[in-house]
């Protein structure tokens, strides 16, 4: 038996692991100049896109379990670039707001996707960036798809 499904060049999880982390690796020089790294940089994100949510939000937006945040914000917080504090409303829910610090990021790293985009030479080529586009919509789907399979 040849076990094809097993060959390194059949799965879907390779070149999406491997894209994942080569498209860190590229944005690791703008992110070490912010003092960042990618997980806190998506943190950032969300809440440059709407301050002041709650761990589970945060964690929801970029599927990520709670206890696997949290250490992240805490060192988040600890850097100065969010607070954390409980709820009024519901002492069980820790609500996440940017300081000063963390909303000034965002002035900094908003070149961010542009230099990406510049690295992988694509503003020059309409065709790729269509491309990737429907990419990304495609992963989007994908996400859809692999969110809803039964833990």
């Amino acid at each position: 038996m040849e076990y094809e499904q097993l060959k390194l060049e059949n799965q879907l999880c390779f070149p999406l692991y491997a894209v994942s982390r080569l498209i860190t690796r590229a944005y690791q020089e703008d992110l070490d100049a912010l003092g960042i790294t990618y997980p806190q940089y998506l943190v950032l994100m969300v809440l440059w896109e709407k301050d002041s949510q709650t761990v589970n939000d945060i964690a929801h937006k970029l599927i990520l379990n709670t206890n696997t945040i949290t250490p992240l914000l805490k060192r988040m917080e600890v850097a100065e670039l969010i607070l954390r504090k409980q709820s009024e409303t519901d002492h069980r829910k820790i609500i996440i707001n940017l300081t000063d610090q963390g909303e000034t990021l965002r002035e900094k790293a908003a070149e961010i996707p542009f230099r990406l985009m510049r690295k992988m030479k694509i503003e020059q080529s309409p065709t790729k960036m269509e491309g990737l586009m429907n990419l990304k919509k495609q992963l989007n789907e994908l996400i859809l798809i692999l969110e809803h399979i039964e833990k």
